[in-house]
């Protein structure tokens, strides 16, 4: 009877929780009503008189569905998550904290123009009256015993904050840093090499291929001749998670690419988009349409479809009408080490180029759920935060364009109002976000490239991969790129634009917008063929490619290792070669050869990279290889041209070491149940949806809360990109002015409440690459707010 009351009123709490979907609400701050409809997926469309009162209606729908979610991001990136959640996210808050972007987003807040001041005030009393009209608060803080806090207007900058941090290496910039431990210990040739890029799967959009990797000569570097202690690290248990870094792990990214209208079926040109990010439930994104009156567009009503970002009141890409646009991450450099030279005689001040400079001190307060209170002192320098060491142990800054307010605000909304490609890439460098290839098509069939982003750094007289000296008049940053500057492609010949988070320039343009560790290439390149195999293109054709899984860059590894093991006699190995000889040559969820090559490439890369990464580690024992840097292009070279001076010692030549890695993979696949023949892609690749929650949970209460846990096709290096908890985020495929032709997919469903009926819609489809409609179907619920 206590079981069955217990469970009753769960049920009635969390029912509580749930969003208001039909009726008529009168709230205040509202100028005239608002109507709110969703379909069977929880698409909401909502249509009002003017767009400040979209952005109120907006955020009373967001916080109705997805207050926790949106709670979760700003205090992710304020540092702020162990007041609610205790002690367990200490390690987060720590490391965001030093960035202090609280107080970055109020200075943000404070200078933007009153038009933008009024859509953020308008939203944050739009949220707050939707948390208010729940008749029980989110059942997320019913589970932890806490209280909702209000919303405030900079907090939507603190939702940028968070994309800033999650899209910019959580704002550390170990990349940078490792690569000064490595020129710090290895000589430069071979750093170079081992971290130069792939020419063989480059796909830029402008400028020639990166030059071949040069292999340094035995006079340069030769294993054979360094101490034994160091090669010995090579072994140690703690490489392979050294070397995660090297091997393609999953990155913030996505793909985005189009067509020209010559090759679509209306004369319209034709966009695709889809953004990889961790994937939770709910959703980071939400299926949204506005309508509102705007005597710009054709007709004189704005018509917009596409996705918003629950925590701001921008719809994030989509389509107008006139133009369809997408982002994916530019993996510029917008991150710099500054070394701090101390006053020996003043240790709180440090040289600046007019002399000397007091360190700011800051003593953070962070409230940890059931403690006292941590106190993090936090050194600012004029440059940014102290936040590490160079590899000689002096004092790093580190200046990132996250830490500027310069860097926050919601001109991405005037993107809803632009006619054509040319005026969207005009608008470009002035939206205050993450620095992001942004991709336009438009109604009349052109399409267009450039970066969006209000914060490209101009540098002077430093090498921006490695820490420097900025005391010096005239070095470092030395202001901001103005829109002239700017890359830039429109109505490109061939009628086909692409980016995948790989290099998509060089030359000067390249130099601007520097390297943070662009993607290989493959999977750019592999949508540039896909582009190139045929003429023309509809929203589905270009679903297709989003959903394209061969294996491409895996084939020369399957080759290489028949190759390897054709005169092998060892009854394991023999059977990792029967097992694939037969290449299929995709990452399906049932290919067994797909999953041994993948593993034999990983192994392979381990062996050939652990000596120079041990050599490392024994000057510096946190290094890691550095992240966002594929090792593809050394090791390949390295495979084939057999390097005596660069083999690990302990083989005796290169085939010895292919060898060894293709045995790792029979032992540790192999001794799994079933063997190697039951070692499909798919009982490694899963979905791992889950809510932020459910590991607290018991298990089976927290599947009631996650997404079903299903195998995936897909993986890093291939248009579908695919890994436990990560993928693509939404699926959007629409040409301009047909909307109804156009599609949007997104797994996890718009509502974080079970007891939703839009929690989880859509996400089969989403799993299975079935087509659900970009546009709205039939209303069945309709809310009215009513001023």
């Amino acid at each position: 009877m206590l079981l069955a009351a217990a469970l009753a009123t769960g049920w009635w709490l969390l029912a509580g929780s749930r969003a208001r979907l039909d009726g008529v609400r009168r709230l205040p701050g509202l100028s005239a009503s608002v109507s709110i409809s969703r379909d069977a997926l929880g698409t909401v469309t909502l249509e009002g008189k003017n767009r400040t009162d979209l952005s109120y209606a907006l955020g009373y729908v967001h916080a109705q569905e997805r207050f926790f979610a949106m709670d979760l991001m700003r205090r992710a990136a304020a540092g702020e998550l162990s007041a609610l959640v205790g002690a367990a996210a200490l390690k987060v808050d720590l490391n965001h904290r030093r960035h202090r972007l609280r107080a970055v987003v109020e200075a943000a807040y404070a200078q933007l123009p009153p038009a933008q001041k009024l859509q953020l005030d308008r939203y944050r009393d739009g949220v707050n009256a939707g948390l208010a009209d729940l008749r029980v608060r989110p059942w997320e803080y019913l589970l932890l015993g806490s209280k909702p806090q209000p919303w405030r207007s900079e907090d939507s900058a603190l939702v940028i904050a968070a994309m800033y941090l999650d899209l910019n290496s959580d704002g550390r910039n170990e990349r940078e840093l490792r690569i000064a431990q490595m020129r710090a210990v290895l000589p430069g040739p071979l750093v170079d090499f081992l971290l130069a890029p792939d020419p063989d799967w480059e796909a830029p959009l402008s400028g020639p291929l990166s030059p071949s990797p040069v292999i340094p000569g035995a006079d340069v570097f030769d294993l054979r001749h360094r101490t034994p202690a160091a090669a010995s690290a090579s072994s140690s248990a703690s490489m392979a998670a050294a070397l995660a870094p090297a091997l393609d792990a999953p990155r913030p990214g996505s793909n985005s690419f189009a067509v020209a209208g010559a090759l679509g079926g209306n004369g319209a040109a034709t966009l695709a988009n889809d953004m990889h990010l961790g994937l939770r439930v709910p959703n980071i994104w939400f299926r949204t349409r506005l309508r509102y009156p705007d005597p710009t567009a054709p007709n004189g009503l704005r018509d917009v479809n596409g996705v918003s970002l629950p925590g701001t009141p921008a719809i994030i890409v989509g389509s107008n009408g006139q133009i369809a646009w997408g982002f994916t991450n530019s993996y510029g450099d917008w991150q710099d080490w500054v070394r701090v030279l101390r006053d020996p005689s003043h240790p709180g001040r440090y040289k600046v180029p007019e002399g000397w400079a007091s360190l700011e001190s800051h003593a953070e307060h962070i409230q940890v759920k059931g403690k006292p209170d941590t106190i993090l002192t936090v050194e600012d320098t004029r440059w940014g935060p102290i936040m590490g060491k160079d590899a000689d142990g002096t004092p790093l800054t580190l200046a990132w364009i996250g830490d500027r307010p310069r860097g926050y605000n919601i001109e991405l909304i005037q993107l809803e109002r632009m006619p054509d490609v040319h005026s969207a890439l005009d608008l470009a460098p002035q939206l205050g976000m993450p620095p992001q290839n942004l991709l336009v098509a438009d109604r009349s069939g052109q399409i267009g490239w450039t970066i969006a982003g209000n914060s490209i750094p101009l540098r002077a007289g430093i090498d921006p991969l490695l820490p420097s000296d900025w005391s010096t008049p005239g070095t470092g940053w030395q202001g901001w790129a103005a829109p002239a500057q700017y890359p830039r492609i429109e109505h490109p010949a061939e009628g086909r634009l692409w980016t995948a988070n790989n290099r998509t320039v060089g030359g000067d343009a390249l130099a601007l917008l520097g390297n943070g560790g662009h993607d290989l290439g493959a999977r750019a390149q592999q949508i540039r063929d896909d582009l190139h195999a045929r003429a023309g293109f509809t929203p589905a054709d270009l679903l297709d490619i989003q959903l394209d899984n061969r294996a491409v860059l895996l084939t020369r590894w399957q080759q290489l290792l028949q190759q390897t093991l054709a005169d092998s006699r060892d009854p394991a190995l023999q059977q990792l070669r029967r097992l694939t000889a037969t290449w299929q040559r995709r990452a399906t969820v049932d290919s067994v050869d797909y999953r041994l090559v993948r593993a034999f490439r990983s192994r392979v890369s381990e062996l050939v990279l652990a000596p120079f990464a041990a050599q490392v580690k024994h000057r510096h024992d946190d290094f890691s290889w550095p992240g966002q840097n594929s090792a593809e292009a050394a090791v390949w070279a390295m495979i084939q041209a057999q390097p005596m001076q660069l083999l690990d010692p302990k083989y005796r030549d290169w085939h010895a070491l292919l060898v060894d890695a293709a045995r790792q993979v029979t032992t540790e696949l192999g001794q799994q149940p079933g063997g190697l023949a039951a070692r499909s892609w798919g009982e490694h690749n899963r979905s791992e949806i889950n809510h932020p929650l459910s590991a607290a949970l018991p298990h089976w209460l927290g599947r009631l809360i996650d997404m079903p846990d299903q195998p995936l096709p897909g993986d890093n290096n291939m248009p579908r990109v695919a890994a436990p908890g990560f993928g693509a985020s939404e699926r959007l495929d629409v040409a301009p002015g047909d909307e109804a032709e156009g599609i949007l997919e997104m797994p996890g469903g718009q509502s974080d409440n079970p007891l939703s009926p839009y929690f989880g819609a859509g996400h089969e489809d989403w799993v299975q690459g079935r087509p659900t409609p970009l546009l709205p179907g039939p209303d069945q619920h309709t809310l009215t707010l009513e001023p």
